[in-house]
This record gives C-alpha cells, structure tokens and sequence, in this order.
C-alpha cells in the first residue's frame, strides 16, 4: 500500500495545483491514467511503448494528465504481472489521490 500512495504523492506534485472542489475530478483523471497504463501492461505492450499505446487510443482526460504516463508507468510494470491482474490499481490510486 505504501507504493501506491509514494507514487499517488509523486504525482500529484507533478500536475498543476488544482482547488479543493476539482480534486475528486483530477483524481479520477489521474485513475484514468493509471487504468490505462495497467491495460496496456495486460496486453503485453512493452513498457518502453506504453505511452505511445496510450496515447495512440486517444484517451478521454486532459492533455495535461499526459504527464502522468510516465510517472505511473515504472510503478505498474515493477510489480509482478499477478498483482497488476488481480488488483484494480485505478481505484486504489483514487483512493490514494483523494486521501492526500
């Protein structure tokens, strides 16, 4: 649990200050983010490839939540493929986001 919320904390100093009111929207945002680069990790994109990927599937945020591909992406693709499977890392990083 600490990873998530070490990685939760680095983000979020890497995306512009947001007020009080927009944080559950950015959080979801950011949920999004980490939702999509844990998809492409299940398919087996090479973690050299995942923003491309991410990128190329025209996601639904932001431009600006860009910036969190690749913070979020070392953090998903050092864990063991199992706990990624298993685990849904949006809601836990929402979770993580929000308690900040």
């Amino acid at each position: 649990m600490l990873r998530f919320v070490l990685a939760g904390t680095l983000t979020l100093t890497a995306l512009p200050a947001v007020a009080q009111d927009e944080k559950e929207v950015s959080c979801g945002y950011q949920a999004d983010v980490v939702a999509a680069v844990r998809q492409a990790r299940l398919d087996r994109v090479r973690e050299a490839k995942v923003k491309e990927t991410v990128l190329a599937s025209d996601p639904a945020w932001p431009v600006k939540f860009n910036n969190a591909i690749p913070l979020v992406t070392p953090w998903i693709y050092e864990m063991p493929r199992k706990d990624v499977r298993d685990n849904d890392l949006a809601q836990v990083w929402k979770d993580a986001c929000l308690a900040q």
